[in-house]
């Protein structure tokens, strides 16, 4: 099953080439805040999945024609596993690796949809590159969720583009402006993914391609990332998860186009503009 969020706030179920409004069913509203209808599905998922499925008889708007938004636009957090590839690790220099290192947050302002721009901020001689990652959308709330029960927690997968300011400042502070990161163009339920840890990712910019690795090749898993998550804090329904970006991470510039492919999963590409934003005070005097 594949469900996007579309027209601002609608909630839909993808059906062949239309898309299907199951908003109500959801609860979603155009004056909701915050957007939570997409968070209050996947809770209530087991209860709600006959009548989506009955929603397939309902007439559609031709997928073509529909504006996507991000599906989940208001997770209680967004937790990302820098350096999860050993050959990222070695074009970045780095020394670490994600199963020592840990993760970092990333604010739920910085996601948008897959017809959506990746804004750049106004800030010079800097690099901002590009970050394929897939996404994985936690199903329900949990503790201390051991290795072995990680599939009870997973809800599904999408495509993640990480966006990045290359720095020595504060991690975050690189990765949080708006729209840095895109997530899309839907989720597709975790029953349709039968080994989420063999999928093939790639990411394009302007047709040339930079990206393309596989899950396999992980250095800290799926269900470490989410012991090691659950450990240190509890996970909702709507919790995302980027399981970090392979070797191939490169410079992105205004005018660009980035295609981000996740097999199984989905396919989105996203145009990149330049804002007027975003030159605050930390990107003028960079760190030693």
């Amino acid at each position: 099953m594949k469900l996007v969020r579309y027209g601002g706030y609608k909630i839909g179920l993808i059906d062949d080439t239309s898309v299907k409004d199951i908003s109500d069913l959801a609860g979603a509203t155009a004056d909701e805040w915050p957007p939570v209808a997409m968070n209050r599905l996947i809770r209530d998922f087991g209860v709600l999945r006959p009548e989506i499925e009955k929603a397939r008889s309902r007439s559609g708007t031709p997928f073509k024609d529909v504006k996507l938004m991000t599906p989940i636009p208001w997770p209680n957090k967004v937790i990302a596993y820098p350096v999860n590839y050993h050959d990222h690790g070695a074009e970045m220099g780095a020394g670490y690796r994600a199963n020592t290192q840990g993760f970092f947050l990333k604010p739920s302002s910085s996601l948008s949809g897959a017809s959506e721009p990746i804004v750049l901020p106004a800030v010079t001689g800097r690099r901002i590159d590009h970050e394929c990652e897939l996404a994985i959308v936690i199903g329900k709330e949990g503790r201390d969720v051991p290795r072995e029960r990680w599939r009870d927690y997973v809800f599904g997968y999408s495509c993640l583009i990480d966006v990045s300011v290359r720095g020595k400042e504060e991690r975050v502070a690189r990765k949080a402006a708006d729209t840095f990161c895109p997530v899309g163009p839907w989720i597709v339920t975790a029953d349709e993914i039968a080994d989420p840890a063999n999928l093939r990712g790639r990411l394009w910019v302007n047709d040339e391609l930079r990206q393309d690795a596989n899950t396999r090749d992980w250095v800290l898993d799926l269900p470490g990332m989410i012991e090691m998550a659950s450990a240190i804090m509890t996970l909702y329904p709507g919790d995302i998860i980027a399981a970090g970006t392979p070797a191939g991470v490169g410079p992105i510039k205004a005018g660009d186009k980035v295609r981000i492919h996740f097999e199984q999963v989905g396919e989105m590409t996203i145009d990149v503009v330049q804002g007027k934003t975003g030159s605050g005070s930390i990107f003028k005097n960079p760190p030693e």
